[in-house]
């Protein structure tokens, strides 16, 4: 991959992630929420594991970016 595709991919993966962890922490959040107490470091926890799961899935490929 050249130097330019990689730099592409490198931010079309990092701004999915942020957005499926922004997602996530919304989704526990209300769930929290719905029971009237909020786990932060579980909110925490899903928001990071969803990051991570997000950039597995982007070494796939990534539409965004040509290859």
């Amino acid at each position: 991959m050249r130097k330019e595709n990689w730099k592409a991919w490198c931010w079309a993966a990092g701004i999915r992630a942020l957005r499926t962890m922004a997602q996530s922490a919304i989704a526990a959040l209300g769930t929290g929420a719905a029971f009237y107490t909020v786990d932060w470091k579980a909110v925490g926890a899903v928001a990071l594991m969803a990051g991570v799961l997000s950039i597995l899935m982007s070494l796939s490929g990534l539409p965004e970016v040509q290859s």
